[in-house]
């Protein structure tokens, strides 16, 4: 074992020791962080996923990112340290000239570039495909940050008060991103604030590893695509249209 291994496992245990739980990839947080024991740890079974048809993503519709900011306790100031939970992004086929307008998040990877980087554990994947960060023992190193392709990832750098909600509390020095409403999946809600909020219905979310969900069946007829496939990373988020 390498020194930095030792490290890394060294203040690992120790922060799980602090933060009074053995935090594993079935683990749900929410429950952590409100200090009860979750009844059913996530499975393998599910793997979560959204489908965006960009067709119907209108060009200055914010609607999603709106309400993933007032589900999530956070809020976009217009700068460049906005949260980076969501964003819409303008993409242009430099061939052609098509415009397209899509909402961008993190991907929940099957192959995290963050979790690869992180030097204590702090950014994991469920086993149910969510990808996210254990605030107890985030250093707000950044490395994740400059590892995703997506700029899914921000660092919070104020102190917080107003915005904060109890099933996603926030801290300042912790890195943040996209937890796919895990806390609406672990209650058995099956949806998200963005897909909710879509007055065009062009987020589907649903469950990837069940045949007949409706997301599913969509992905099986309908061509998709990952933003940079070429990664391989095999992304939770497809989308159509582009």
């Amino acid at each position: 074992m390498n020194n930095f291994e030792q490290y890394r496992r060294q203040f690992l245990g120790g922060a799980l020791a602090t933060a009074g739980a053995a935090l594993v990839p079935g683990l749900m947080l929410v429950e952590v962080a409100e200090g009860r024991a979750p009844e059913e740890p996530a499975s393998s079974n599910n793997r979560w996923g959204l489908l965006i048809d960009t067709t119907k993503c209108g060009n200055g519709c914010n609607e999603c990112v709106t309400a993933c900011s007032t589900e999530n306790g956070w809020e976009q100031k217009g700068g460049l340290q906005d949260p980076q939970w969501i964003r819409k992004v303008e993409l242009t086929n430099n061939n052609t000239g098509a415009k397209h307008s899509l909402p961008m998040m993190c991907q929940h990877c099957e192959h995290p570039p963050c979790v690869d980087v992180c030097p204590t554990g702090a950014s994991f994947k469920r086993d149910d495909g969510i990808v996210l960060v254990d605030r107890h023992i985030c250093i707000g190193c950044r490395y994740c940050m400059m590892a995703c392709p997506y700029k899914a990832r921000s660092l919070v750098h104020e102190d917080l008060h107003d915005t904060q909600v109890a099933h996603m509390p926030r801290g300042k020095g912790c890195v943040e991103s996209c937890t796919m409403c895990m806390h609406k999946i672990d209650a058995g809600e099956n949806t998200t604030a963005c897909a909710q909020a879509c007055p065009e219905q062009a987020i589907l979310f649903g469950d990837l590893n069940d045949a007949n969900s409706d997301i599913a069946q969509r992905l099986a007829t309908y061509a998709s695509k990952e933003v940079r496939a070429d990664l391989g990373l095999n992304t939770g988020v497809r989308y159509t249209g582009i």
